[in-house]
């Protein structure tokens, strides 16, 4: 920047006012430049005054990134998207609207949050849930600010922003979110050393038969005395349909029928009560033996 270095006609400098202190170092005075910038069309001296404006603006830019250092991103990406705000800053402004600084911060900062909000989570996490977490973030910084102050509770922290209890415990949970813990990760370093995936259990199809077979249970014994035998000599003493006619003294298409009669009611039966406990509605009722 310029410094006026005149002189009154006795040789002592002018006693100007001081000028008005500007709220940071890296704000330049870049007026003339944008109004330049404003009445050039697009072409390489547009260009030109374009990369002047972001190399002038650019400390500022780093030093908004630095605000948002110690959150699980490295500085230099964070300066990174902080130099793509300042560029989106420097094409959207109006310099007949006011100072750039006042439009140049909040977009810049509303991109590097951006930047977290869409890019940081190892996992894609609700809206609302990141809003809850970085109320909880805010809120246990300022109930820690003095030295000493001990870790706040779920409760004072619900008092301190409104929110209830679970939606607190909810938003830090979510503070733990940003990033994901391998499989792989060793939980000990001893000579039986595990990772973390030896701790997860695996999905048991046998527990499906379990539940099949509990809840056939009641359907099996409102059978017919006759048809409750069949199925079990069909399916427990493994009897060709043949075999269970010539017993029983009737048609093997007979037995076929009320092998598939009896399946199908127990079937619907187990089916309608299930209906029943999600609130699906009554069922039909089974049909006679």
């Amino acid at each position: 920047m310029l410094i006026d270095t005149s002189t009154n006609r006795h040789g002592a400098p002018e006693d100007h006012a001081a000028p008005a202190r500007r709220p940071h170092d890296d704000a330049p005075d870049t007026a003339a430049l944008f109004r330049r910038l404003a009445a050039l069309e697009d072409g390489p001296e547009r260009d030109s005054v374009r990369d002047t404006l972001v190399t002038a603006w650019l400390p500022m830019a780093h030093r908004i990134a630095g605000r948002f250092r110690d959150r699980g991103e490295s500085i230099e990406d964070l300066r990174q998207v902080a130099a793509l705000g300042l560029v989106k800053a420097i094409d959207r402004f109006d310099p007949e609207r006011g100072a750039f600084e006042s439009y140049a911060v909040p977009t810049i900062t509303g991109e590097v949050k951006r930047h977290f909000r869409d890019r940081m989570w190892a996992l894609r996490v609700p809206r609302r849930v990141q809003e809850l977490r970085n109320k909880v973030r805010v809120a246990r910084r300022e109930l820690t600010q003095n030295p000493g102050s001990p870790e706040p509770s779920v409760a004072a922290v619900a008092a301190h922003t409104g929110l209830t209890e679970e939606e607190v415990s909810t938003g830090m949970e979510a503070l733990e979110s940003f990033s994901t813990l391998s499989l792989d990760a060793e939980l000990s370093t001893g000579a039986d050393g595990y990772s973390l995936a030896d701790t997860l259990g695996s999905a048991d199809t046998s527990y499906d038969v379990v539940v099949d077979r509990e809840s056939a249970k009641a359907g099996l014994r409102r059978l017919p005395e006759r048809e409750r035998a069949i199925l079990y000599m069909r399916f427990f003493e493994d009897m060709t349909q043949s075999r269970i006619a010539d017993r029983l003294g009737i048609s093997q298409m007979h037995v076929s029928r009320l092998i598939s009669r009896s399946c199908a009611r127990v079937r619907d039966e187990v089916l309608a009560e299930r209906a029943n406990r999600r609130g699906g509605g009554s069922g039909s009722p089974p049909a006679s033996a």
